[in-house]
């Protein structure tokens, strides 16, 4: 480059961060180097080309994801780098839209996922969650807690939101699994995506007259008043089908460092008022993801913690970094489930915020009460070190749970 200075003097070195398959509840150490060397450094990541800047302190990030001068529809048609072979941006796709095409966007299905649309499912996922619970102690220990509840709930809940009838469950899991997947391939991970946009196309087009109050009936109706073009309604649908699926390794995630630490389970049920706080806690303790998600290009030159990022570059955020920000979170590493307040940012900051934020939580909620109720003796069949976490995915959480009680 010829403009290599910033403004305080000298641009830091590229850090290569490589897809690291990391196992349990463990932070990633590259980023941890990363955080430690400043508050935004440079990175390349496995896929794409060039490098990126990497903002890491919590008031930058949110500054950042809520500023219009880093834009996501600038990133389609870059080659920007890039964890995953296959995350090419789609034109048109509300991950990369900005404000107010991605306002509009959003608002079509908001209802769906207010506080009153998401206790509109309550009901069924709690009878839902029991019957997997009935089944998981009707064939006795041990058993894989992933396969036996923590997989097949939050599937059936997002499906129940969406409005995809259950006999499609399982077709949404496996494309969900090779959309999320960097393992096998671009090309399998692009065809599922394919084969899942045609189905949202059928079942959102079959819907543009309908009153109903799930998401494809939401984006049907929106459709048939002409709001947003069927093109944008099965990109939503997409995305948030497989955002719905992130529970899944969450929730592993979260069953994992608890079966570990047993004074937290001990509490947990000793003390049920806290277990919201203590979800909240987890949230922003479990490391969700692996590297980062979706980055922004400066659409114009911005200062971030005295560092001039020029127009055209690239730009990602770390939430993880950011939720480990010891300036907001003092004793960052330590889970406390007294931690007030707690303003984390694991659903993200901003008009990308996770919209499913709140069906995330009830799902969590609906899990801890009835697993630490219903099953006292819960506890890990193997050793720690012996969980098998899922390689090549973007998504982390353990592959299966092994559990006996």
């Amino acid at each position: 480059m010829i403009e290599e200075a910033t403004l305080t003097g000298v641009l830091p070195p590229v850090r290569h961060w490589p897809a690291l398959d990391l196992t349990g509840t463990e932070f990633d150490p590259v980023l941890a180097e990363l955080m430690a060397e400043g508050p935004v450094t440079r990175v390349q990541l496995p896929h794409g080309e060039g490098w990126a800047w990497l903002v890491t302190r919590y008031d930058d990030v949110r500054r950042v994801v809520n500023d219009p001068r880093f834009s996501r529809e600038a990133v389609v048609g870059r080659q920007v780098t890039r964890l995953a072979p296959h995350f090419i941006p789609d034109r048109g796709a509300v991950g990369f839209l900005d404000p107010p095409h991605h306002t509009r966007l959003r608002s079509s299905v908001a209802a769906a996922f207010t506080a009153k649309g998401v206790e509109r499912v309550r009901a069924k996922a709690r009878r839902m969650l029991d019957e997997l619970v009935d089944d998981l102690l009707r064939a006795g220990p041990p058993a894989d807690l992933t396969a036996a509840v923590l997989g097949p709930f939050p599937i059936a809940v997002i499906c129940e939101l969406m409005g995809v009838p259950a006999r499609d469950r399982h077709g949404m899991h496996v494309w969900t699994q090779l959309i999320l997947s960097a393992a096998h391939g671009k090309e399998v991970s692009e065809t599922a995506k394919r084969e899942m946009s045609a189905y949202f196309a059928d079942l959102i087009g079959l819907r543009e007259n309908s009153s109903g109050e799930d998401v494809t009936s939401l984006l049907g109706a929106a459709v048939g008043r002409g709001e947003v073009t069927l093109e944008e309604a099965v990109g939503l649908a997409v995305l948030l089908q497989i955002g719905g699926e992130a529970v899944t390794s969450n929730s592993g995630q979260m069953f994992y460092l608890l079966l570990t630490r047993p004074e937290l389970v001990r509490r947990l049920r000793a003390e049920p008022e806290i277990r919201p706080r203590a979800i909240d806690e987890l949230l922003r303790y479990l490391p969700h993801r692996n590297a980062v998600g979706l980055c922004r290009i400066a659409v114009e030159d911005v200062e971030i913690a005295g560092v001039r990022v020029r127009a055209g570059d690239a730009v990602y955020v770390s939430y993880l970094a950011a939720n480990r920000d010891p300036d907001v979170f003092p004793d960052p590493e330590t889970v406390d489930f007294a931690r007030s307040p707690n303003p984390h940012v694991a659903f993200g900051f901003g008009p990308h915020y996770c919209p499913g934020g709140m069906l995330a939580r009830l799902e969590e909620e609906l899990l801890m009460d009835a697993l630490l109720d219903r099953v006292p003796g819960l506890r890990l069949a193997v050793a720690p070190d012996q969980v098998p976490f899922r390689k090549g995915a973007l998504i982390r959480g353990p592959e299966s749970l092994p559990v006996t009680w």
